[in-house]
């Protein structure tokens, strides 16, 4: 009877350590299986994302080069502004008050003119001419004269004398101007007059038809001058 008791005691003791083996080791393989969830979400959520394919930036287009501003043309000469004169009228360059000549011509003061300088040789002793005082005093550097005049026919005398110091032989002052259209060029004063302080006249016949009467300057050496001008009407 001891021994079946005994046998007994065994066999619930084995049973009973079987069932908490079984038991524990239940519990470990739930918890293995929740541990491995859990990394495997860890790992998931550490394991950086794939990047996506950079996009190919677009390649801006350069901008359209800017045109270069059109050059301004370049200043045109200061236009003489019309005097209106009835011929005939004679004009004694570089001065403000009138002037009589031996024949008893009245020479009107300076006008007509575009831009330029005067200059005066009160001693200057003009030869070539009754009328020396006439020449000396003169407008240099102008780029114009220019008169309303009616339609019509009429000769153009220009007075010149080479009164400045500066200028010591042909060559030294050389211009050309226009008047009315017809042209003079590489004008030389001291040759054409033969020499300093020697008076020296050019004509020209020219037709108006447009109310306006122009002479225009050209520099070539030296600025251009003049003394005086007449415009006399011609039959």
């Amino acid at each position: 009877m001891n021994n079946m008791n005994r046998l007994m005691q065994k066999w619930i003791a084995c049973l009973a350590v079987g069932l908490a083996s079984a038991l524990i080791t239940g519990c470990q393989s739930a918890q293995e299986s929740s541990t491995n969830t859990a990394a495997t979400s860890q790992t998931a959520a550490a394991a950086p994302a794939t990047p996506a394919p950079a996009q190919a930036a677009a390649a801006a287009p350069a901008p359209p080069a800017t045109p270069a501003q059109a050059a301004a043309p370049a200043a045109a000469a200061p236009a003489a502004s019309a005097v209106s004169v009835t011929p005939p009228v004679r004009i004694k360059a570089g001065v403000t008050e009138k002037m009589t000549d031996s024949e008893g011509n009245v020479w009107l003061p300076d006008q007509g003119f575009a831009d330029g300088e005067t200059y005066e040789a009160d001693d200057a002793a003009v030869t070539n001419t009754p009328d020396p005082a006439l020449y000396r005093t003169e407008r240099y550097s102008m780029t114009a004269y220019s008169f309303a005049v009616p339609n019509g026919k009429y000769t153009v005398k220009l007075h010149f004398a080479e009164v400045y110091s500066g200028i010591t032989g042909p060559g030294d002052r050389v211009f050309s101007f226009n008047v009315q259209g017809h042209e003079f060029k590489d004008f030389d004063i001291w040759a054409k007059a033969g020499g300093f302080e020697k008076a020296y006249v050019e004509s020209v016949e020219v037709d108006v038809t447009n109310g306006t009467l122009n002479i225009t300057f050209t520099p070539n050496v030296e600025n251009p001058k003049i003394n005086g001008i007449e415009i006399l009407p011609r039959a």
